[in-house]
């Protein structure tokens, strides 16, 4: 092998590596293939902000598996607080962590907190 295509090899390979890794910058997803969870949690609030004024927001930052249908994901999971015609309404949320999708909603149950 002569040096040409050493370097020109070497030379490939870093201007892919480096393509890669401006996408992912760009596309907000960490190395594992996930975005990361603020992007999950700006997603969510972007779905909410319909219902009304968002007066509160959380998210896990560690994302977790969620079985629906016989099918697993990877979810971050959070919560909204919604000020909805003069009261507040609190959701959960599950946020696929690979494509971004909000796969769950339930509405908090005010009745059943401690």
């Amino acid at each position: 092998m002569n040096w040409k295509n050493f370097a020109t090899g070497v030379g490939i390979g870093v201007g892919i590596g480096a393509a890669l890794g401006i996408s992912c910058l760009l596309h907000k997803k960490c190395a594992c293939g996930n975005i990361n969870p603020e992007k999950a949690l700006s997603i969510a609030k972007d779905a909410f902000t319909s219902k009304g004024e968002l007066s509160g927001s959380w998210i896990q930052m560690i994302p977790e598996q969620f079985e629906q249908y016989g099918l697993t994901y990877e979810v971050y999971r959070g919560g909204i607080t919604v000020k909805e015609t003069d009261q507040h309404k609190r959701y959960e949320f599950l946020v696929d962590a690979t494509t971004g999708s909000v796969i769950y909603v339930s509405e908090v149950d005010e009745t059943t907190l401690i």
